[in-house]
């Protein structure tokens, strides 16, 4: 006889406000703990040394994932001049220093390259797969890795605060896939000083702010009770950037099925993902093709 899934079938997203020392699948193991839930993913990883805003998406929400992955991302970080580390960070070893310290005007001058469409090398110690195997295992046995740079929109870099000549506080918007570690490094090696990021906080991912996130004291002490179950965001939270379309009764049974279902639209282009709700509930992301819903994920 099949086993029925263990905890509840909730969905929604949880919104946390991660501290530094821990990964991100550990955040996410306690919010899936804290709340019973069958099913927990987040979008976007942050490293164990970061902090700020990590959406925990539970149940039929993991599956608007991508949308909050591929939107824009605010990281606010502290860029340490005159040593470059085997990490980008200040967790790695000391591998070059440099008595050079960047004047402000230097500095953002220095900025506007890292601004824009730019290729952007990842990080030795890093997720990137090489050969099957992950960058920072390699690195991590002494292996030194050509990786292959990759393509990163920067919608903003700027030059927030500038506490000492030693130290910068930078903010940027950026698109998926970015590495805020390269950007110091990058701009530490532009600058002919060497740099790497002493502190790193994501305050903002499309449309979750860390200033609304719970901290994980605060999901321990609610755990298991229907008040962490208020926090819960829903799931169509994260389709915020797609067009809505209603289904109708017979379009919303053959949408459920996996089919092409009437909708209701009003001036959406032939072809545009599209998100469909019936009575009030998210059934489907999809393509809008001639007044019909072809789905490529459907919400149960």
């Amino acid at each position: 006889m099949a086993r029925g899934k263990k905890g509840r079938a909730v969905s929604g997203w949880l919104i946390v406000d991660k501290p530094a020392g821990i990964t991100s699948t550990s955040v996410v193991n306690k919010v899936k703990w804290a709340l019973a839930a069958q099913k927990a993913g987040h979008a976007g990883t942050l490293d164990p040394a970061a902090t700020g805003v990590l959406a925990v998406a539970l149940g039929e929400a993991t599956k608007t994932v991508p949308h909050i992955t591929d939107a824009l991302k605010c990281y606010r970080f502290m860029v340490c001049f005159g040593a470059a580390t085997t990490t980008d960070d200040a967790e790695g070893s000391v591998i070059a220093t440099s008595t050079a310290r960047p004047t402000d005007d230097a500095l953002r001058a220095a900025l506007a390259p890292f601004r824009g469409q730019i290729e952007q090398v990842p990080p030795q110690f890093s997720a990137v797969k090489v050969d099957g195997e992950r960058a920072y295992d390699l690195a991590r046995e002494g292996e030194r890795l050509d990786l292959a740079p990759r393509p990163l929109w920067v919608e903003r870099l700027d030059l927030i605060d500038r506490p000492d000549p030693d130290h910068a506080l930078l903010e940027m918007v950026c698109g998926k896939g970015g590495y805020v570690r390269s950007i110091a490094r990058d701009l530490g090696a532009a600058l002919g000083c060497h740099g790497h990021v002493l502190w790193l906080r994501r305050e903002w991912s499309g449309p979750f702010e860390a200033k609304d996130g719970l901290t994980l004291d605060e999901i321990d002490q609610m755990a298991h009770s229907p008040e962490l179950d208020s926090y819960l965001k829903p799931l169509e939270i994260a389709l915020e950037d797609l067009p809505h379309v209603t289904a109708t009764p017979e379009g919303a049974a053959r949408i459920r099925n996996g089919n092409p279902g009437m909708v209701i639209a009003s001036g959406i282009d032939w072809g545009t993902e599209v998100w469909a709700s019936y009575q009030g509930r998210p059934i489907a992301i999809g393509r809008y093709q001639a007044g019909e819903l072809h789905p490529s994920r459907v919400f149960n």
